[in-house]
């Protein structure tokens, strides 16, 4: 009777799991056109992606090559400039401690512009005004104005020199020695030129053949303009030949 009894516990036992099991869901099957679907979804997806990033690369290349071809150009116009006949000296003035002045040396090479040259000059502070050495000095009068006919060896002493004409903005008398008497100078607006530099001043026309610097500039040039360091000479820049100088 036990055994009977432990028999169906067993069986009732077995049963109960068997319907236990049977009542888990199964697994789907897989739809392989859905899961093709979406590859062909995400390999659409990243092909755009990817064109789009070569259309960025090619649009960031052409910017570049257009850039590239801006900088030759501008290259190209740089060399095609003609250079200046100077030796570079110093790349910039060096700063000055009393602020909107430049630095002169005891020489410069100075450009005149009303006689299209360039000279080596004493940058004198001992004397007040500023001198050109000029020969054939003509006075005349035009439209009722004082004018001035002169000539200057713009390419040196040893080549013919150029005649020039200008207003005469006033007269100077210059004294060079206390035992000698003054001398009656016309003088002249110029426009001048050293190194990055421009300036306006006066000069008077005189014959310097005597001296060694055909042009000289004196303290009213300098002054509230520039200050001068005497123990240096070409600061901005020096003619490769000194065609220019009376020697």
């Amino acid at each position: 009777m036990l055994k009977q009894i432990i028999s169906i516990a067993v069986i009732s036992t077995l049963a109960g799991c068997a319907v236990t099991q049977t009542s888990e869901p199964l697994p789907q099957p897989i739809d392989a056109a859905a899961l093709e679907s979406g590859l062909a979804k995400q390999q659409a997806e990243l092909v755009i992606a990817i064109d789009e990033s070569k259309q960025a690369q090619a649009t960031a290349l052409t910017q570049i090559s257009t850039q590239l071809k801006a900088l030759e150009t501008q290259i190209s116009d740089i060399n095609a400039e003609p250079e200046e006949d100077l030796v570079p000296v110093a790349l910039e003035c060096p700063p000055s401690p009393l602020g909107g002045k430049f630095l002169l040396g005891a020489e410069e090479n100075v450009y005149i512009d009303e006689v299209k040259a360039s000279f080596n000059t004493r940058i004198d502070t001992g004397a007040e005004s500023s001198s050109l050495d000029s020969r054939n000095i003509i006075l005349f009068e035009r439209d009722g104005k004082q004018w001035v006919r002169f000539d200057v060896f713009t390419d040196g002493p040893e080549a013919p020199a150029q005649t020039f004409e200008s207003k005469v903005e006033r007269f100077v008398r210059i004294k060079q020695d206390a035992d000698q008497k003054s001398d009656r100078r016309p003088v002249i607006h110029a426009h001048l030129k050293i190194g990055k530099y421009k300036a306006e001043t006066d000069l008077n026309l005189v014959d310097r053949s005597h001296l060694e610097f055909p042009l000289l500039l004196g303290r009213k040039f300098m002054q509230d303009i520039a200050v001068v360091d005497v123990g240096q000479a070409y600061i901005h820049g020096k003619k490769k030949t000194a065609t220019a100088s009376n020697r």
